[in-house]
């Protein structure tokens, strides 16, 4: 996934590491667009129309990316791969305006039928703002497997606390801030719960002077240009925080903290302005600061 894991466990089981490994190598085979022969890119490959069955990971985040853009209203979108591509994201490093979205929604063009999957037109799969989220959730679901209670586990900055340290003290997490902005530091305890944050500062490209976030808004196609500068969200699930931090960022501090709040989902949003950083916090997450 093009990024670092590191896992923190108290009175580790025998095991650890290569369970870890092989769920890991279990994910980048089914979800990962920058394998040719991953189960995602071969879906992406197939002819328009075409059933097919996916592995049982692949369809649970595939449903939890269509469940996400219903509730979003296509700001999040796991068919998004060609927007991608276009802007420069993707793994064929190509750009240009001949590659252009062959929907304008795209995830309205996939659908699903048990554990079969197809493309109605020519979408394609991307998971990159969700497979993280996953994988941090499937490893944990594996150390506990393994009989580990007391763990952290963090992919590429989405991480998820069980237990205790062995101090007794909950497993602390200072969220980083986005670079140049000051904002008050928000430490979480994770025990039973996981944290995921979206940045502009993380993956962008500068063209022209331009600032383009690896972010992109399926309803303009474009890059993301709201001013917002992080999203953190705190969830049981690792892969739903990845997700909604995901969603929110792309439709800005007004719509996305709204839909947030209604959905009373715990998130934090850093806008840029021209005086500095400006916080926004749901209720759901200034209840838990109290």
């Amino acid at each position: 996934m093009g990024t670092s894991w590191s896992a923190r466990i108290v009175d580790a089981p025998p095991g650890c590491a290569s369970t870890i490994d092989d769920v890991l190598s279990c994910v980048i085979a089914q979800m990962s667009n920058w394998e040719a022969d991953s189960d995602i890119s071969r879906f992406n490959a197939l002819p328009t129309g075409t059933w097919t069955a996916l592995p049982s990971d692949m369809m649970t985040v595939l449903k939890a990316g269509l469940t996400m853009a219903h509730l979003s209203g296509g700001a999040f979108d796991p068919a998004i791969g060609q927007m991608v591509e276009r802007w420069g994201f993707g793994p064929s490093g190509l750009t240009g305006p001949e590659i252009v979205p062959a929907h304008p929604a795209p995830w309205t063009m996939v659908e699903i039928a048990d554990q079969s999957a197809r493309r109605l037109a020519d979408v394609k799969l991307d998971f990159s703002g969700i497979a993280k989220g996953f994988a941090v959730d499937a490893v944990s679901e594996a150390l506990r497997d393994l009989g580990a209670r007391h763990f952290l586990v963090e992919i590429g900055g989405e991480l998820r606390g069980d237990g205790l340290k062995p101090d007794g003290q909950p497993w602390w997490v200072d969220v980083e801030a986005p670079p140049g902005l000051t904002v008050p530091t928000l430490r979480i305890a994770l025990c039973g719960l996981s944290v995921a944050t979206s940045g502009d500062y993380v993956r962008f490209q500068t063209k022209g002077g331009t600032h383009l976030s690896h972010s992109i808004d399926p309803a303009t196609g474009r890059p993301i240009a709201n001013d917002v500068a992080s999203v953190t969200v705190l969830h049981k699930s690792a892969m739903l925080a990845d997700a909604w931090a995901t969603a929110i960022t792309i439709l800005g501090h007004e719509r996305g903290m709204a839909l947030a709040t209604r959905h009373d989902i715990a998130a934090r949003l850093i806008l840029r302005t021209d005086d500095g950083a400006k916080e926004y916090i749901t209720p759901a997450l200034a209840s838990m600061l109290d």
